[in-house]
């Protein structure tokens, strides 16, 4: 049955992997420009420039498809500085809309979710806005902020989470939604549900004991507790934790140079190797291995493999195009 299931994912992700059409690629054309008129800092090789903001909701979320030497890369940049990051109805719609565009482009071949705000990279829950819901409405909305955070970690490309600032509550298991998470040395990260009488309820109880453990997950969440960046490397919540610089993105710039360092790699068989060890970790050794070798069936007819085999062969860098 678990076999089943991931073939079925491999053909159902194969079968996915259409080209993007004219209208899309004049909308990415449109935000590129928009952004480089509007917003430099998150995205440029050098050090930031001065950020700037919108209270228009329309500006929750910023996505930008690189282009040039980083074409592939997709930065997701979270933009409510007035509140936070938080996460309303309007960032989850948002969020869904730009998983769902990155799904339909064959092209991307990795994600950099990132903050736009200085300090902080998501607060978690928009606390005022849930004040204002009906009881009733409090379960369905948690239920898609879940949705969202999950159909993040089903990306098959693989996603980086920048942690600038604070990420506590729902912006922590955001973070941990993701394959990949560096953070800058002063961030501050926590499950701090248990302060407001609540749990975490966007997959934190889950992914968090995963990632560090049952035992140290159980501590951090029955204390709440809150962690920076040089602590949270060292329990292996973050795979890096780097010196804040001046202009507050330290771990976006490192976020973007692993990015670029996936970059170069054969697509298929990056998202190959991510399905089979998201799929493989969740069950016994000997299904992993099966549900490996079925991975490994898919790149041996892909072009990509024969060109990297002539470029190892010709002593040359191979130009994979995700065939």
């Amino acid at each position: 049955m678990i076999m089943a299931a991931a073939v079925g994912r491999l053909a159902l992700w194969l079968t996915s992997r259409v080209s993007v059409d004219r209208d899309r690629a004049r909308r990415v054309t449109a935000t590129y420009l928009w952004w480089r008129q509007h917003r430099e800092r998150c995205f440029s090789r050098p050090a930031a420039a001065t950020r700037q903001y919108s209270s228009d909701s329309r500006d929750d979320l910023k996505v930008r498809y690189l282009d040039g030497e980083d074409a592939g890369i997709v930065v997701v940049g979270i933009n409510r500085p007035k509140a936070k990051n938080s996460i309303s109805k309007n960032l989850v719609k948002m969020m869904f809309e730009a998983v769902e565009d990155i799904k339909k482009n064959n092209k991307v071949r990795s994600v950099v979710l990132c903050s736009l705000v200085p300090g902080v990279f998501c607060a978690g829950a928009d606390l005022k806005e849930r004040a204002k819901m009906h009881q009733s409405e409090v379960g369905p909305f948690v239920s898609k902020a879940r949705a969202i955070i999950t159909e993040l970690g089903n990306l098959s490309v693989p996603t980086i989470a920048a942690i600038d600032g604070a990420a506590l509550g729902g912006g922590l298991e955001m973070a941990l939604a993701c394959d990949i998470r560096i953070a800058s040395s002063s961030a501050k990260m926590g499950l701090v549900e248990t302060k407001l009488a609540i749990i975490p309820g966007a997959g934190g109880t889950q992914r968090l004991p995963r990632i560090i453990g049952v035992s140290l997950a159980k501590e951090l969440i029955f204390t709440a507790r809150i962690v920076d960046g040089k602590e949270a490397s060292r329990l292996g919540l973050v795979n890096h934790s780097v010196e804040q610089n001046d202009s507050g993105d330290a771990a976006y710039l490192h976020a973007l140079e692993l990015a670029r360092e996936i970059n170069p790699q054969g697509p298929i068989a990056v998202r190959m190797a991510k399905l089979a060890i998201n799929q493989g970790i969740e069950v016994d050794l000997s299904t992993g291995l099966a549900i490996e070798e079925a991975c490994y069936a898919q790149v041996i007819p892909t072009k990509d493999r024969l060109e990297g085999l002539a470029a190892f062969k010709e002593k040359r860098r191979p130009h994979y195009k995700g065939e």
